[in-house]
């Protein structure tokens, strides 16, 4: 039995169909446009202030070998043991974590533009304060400083990129800003050389020139965000709220987007969500969500891993290659933050545009990184061992970026504005635990394996390729809960927010007719 053919479509219907996908493809150009112009008032100002907060953040672990045939590394000048600089680092992440969620819900409460200007001001006045350093006590108050300043910073960016983004556009975008952090890791390594070359230039240490420069650029960087970062985006028919007590002293920048495309960026914008106030009990409900306790587990071994080489990288070469100079381990850094940075270029745009697939792009370079730990820990010879720093490198650029932007696809459908706030502040947050792990319990902090020898580390990089299975192994869980768990629920909202969308544009058309 033969099924009929399809009845064939009127000249009139084929023509209409043909005027209505003109008209999507017209609206989707003007729509990649809007986006366009948004990108190029974020980006490049997220750029700047993560890659001098970084740089900050980091160089501790530069200053621990600059200068010091001259005796005048940091922890040749304070007489810092290792376990006293593992402790001052490890002190940083826990402030970090302590204060990540509630210094991103309260920017959900004041003006982004102006909770992200204090973050970069503040980093820049402790970053300052460290090149007048004198014994342990102050190095341990200035760590835990920075981390409370610090707090947010990370996790801000990515909520204040839900405010002008759709969620599944952001991985890309999060990974352009997060290049900086490894341009930034690889160029303070370049400029390290030529502060050491400073050296007791008007009576200041290599390092201490080198806090004293990156930390005055970060102040100057804050106040400038005032001006340039655009607030959240308001429907374009009502001007935004006036401000009121303090912020009247502030200045105002100006809107992101203005006329037919501020309209059009706020229809797509509202199409995924709708922000609303929150309370108290619908950020009980983001906190005992299933879905945040593996993103946690899954950013805990990652970023424990690049924190790890960010700030022990001259630290692990000169183990492994015990003849180069200070200025050569500066130089070896460098390469290790290259291979990052290519990954972070080409995997956070493929996951952009496999969405669907977004755990892919994170449990294969996990999986790389522990191939790179490998070799660095049981290859023939030093410069062997060294490629294995580049392997890992390799591995860590797009896992970071990849677990918030999946943070914030599944939580802003499902809890809105403060979902995504509070989920990526826990992930960070928490996540950052595993930087304290392998800060404090791990390379100098492990005074046993940090024995000069063969076997240096040895025990360290077993323990995080440990860490980073069970990232892996969070993942590919996260993986299949949503898949099968949450299909069904998914689709369900998905046909409720399709009615709900079908009902406002009837009603839009009647009160035009």
């Amino acid at each position: 039995m033969t099924t009929p053919p399809p009845p064939r479509k009127t000249p009139d219907e084929v023509e209409e169909r043909s005027l209505e996908a003109g008209e999507d493809a017209v609206l989707d150009a003007k729509i990649a446009s809007v986006y366009r112009k948004l990108d190029r008032r974020i980006i490049p100002a997220f750029w700047i202030l993560y890659f001098i907060c970084a740089a900050i953040r980091s160089n501790v672990g530069l200053s621990l070998t600059m200068n010091t045939s001259q005796g005048h590394s940091l922890s040749q000048k304070l007489n810092l043991t290792d376990k006293q600089v593992s402790t001052g680092v490890a002190l940083f992440y826990v402030c970090y974590v302590i204060f990540d969620a509630p210094a991103n819900l309260i920017m959900t409460k004041l003006g982004p533009h102006v909770w992200m200007s204090r973050i970069v001001v503040g980093v820049g006045i402790i970053g300052c304060c460290h090149a007048a350093l004198t014994a342990a006590w102050n190095f341990y108050l200035l760590r835990l400083l920075l981390g409370i300043v610090i707090a947010g910073m990370w996790p801000g960016m990515a909520y204040y990129l839900t405010l002008f983004y759709p969620p599944e556009n952001t991985g890309k975008r999060i990974g352009q800003y997060f290049t900086a952090a490894q341009v930034s890791a690889a160029v303070v390594g370049l400029v390290s050389a030529g502060f050491q070359k400073m050296d007791g230039a008007g009576g200041l240490t290599g390092f201490q020139w080198m806090f004293l420069i990156y930390g005055l650029i970060a102040v100057v960087d804050g106040i400038a965000i005032l001006w340039w970062l655009p607030d959240r985006p308001y429907p374009p028919d009502s001007p935004p709220p006036k401000p009121v007590s303090w912020r009247r002293f502030l200045p105002r920048s100006l809107p992101a987007l203005k006329g037919e495309d501020a309209r059009i960026h706020y229809n797509d914008l509202t199409r995924v969500y709708h922000t609303s106030a929150w309370t108290i009990r619908d950020l009980g409900r983001v906190c005992a969500d299933w879905r945040m306790w593996p993103l946690i587990l899954m950013y805990f071994g990652v970023v424990g891993v690049g924190i790890a080489v960010q700030v022990f990288a001259t630290l692990i070469i000169r183990s492994l290659l015990p003849g180069l100079s200070s200025v050569q381990l500066s130089l070896l850094v460098v390469p290790i933050w290259t291979c990052d940075l290519i990954t972070i270029l080409l995997v956070t745009r493929l996951s952009d545009r496999f969405n669907k697939f977004r755990p892919v792009f994170f449990i294969i370079p996990a999986f790389i990184q522990i191939v790179g730990l490998l070799v660095v820990t049981y290859a023939s010879n030093g410069w062997a061992r060294y490629t294995g720093l580049l392997i890992v490198g390799f591995g860590l650029g797009p896992t970071v970026p990849v677990c918030m932007t999946w943070t914030s696809e599944i939580f802003q459908p499902r809890h809105g504005e403060v979902g995504v706030a509070a989920a990526t502040a826990l992930v960070s947050g928490l996540g950052n635990l595993g930087s304290v792990t392998t800060t404090y319990a791990l390379y100098i902090g492990w005074a046993e394996d940090g024995k000069p020898g063969p076997l240096q580390y040895r025990m360290s990089n077993l323990t995080i390729i440990g860490i980073l299975a069970m990232s892996i192994v969070s993942a590919l869980g996260m993986w299949v809960a949503v898949t099968v768990v949450d299909k069904g629920k998914d689709e369900a909202a998905d046909e409720g927010r399709d009615e709900e969308q079908a009902e406002n544009e009837a009603e839009g058309n009647m009160r035009e007719g």
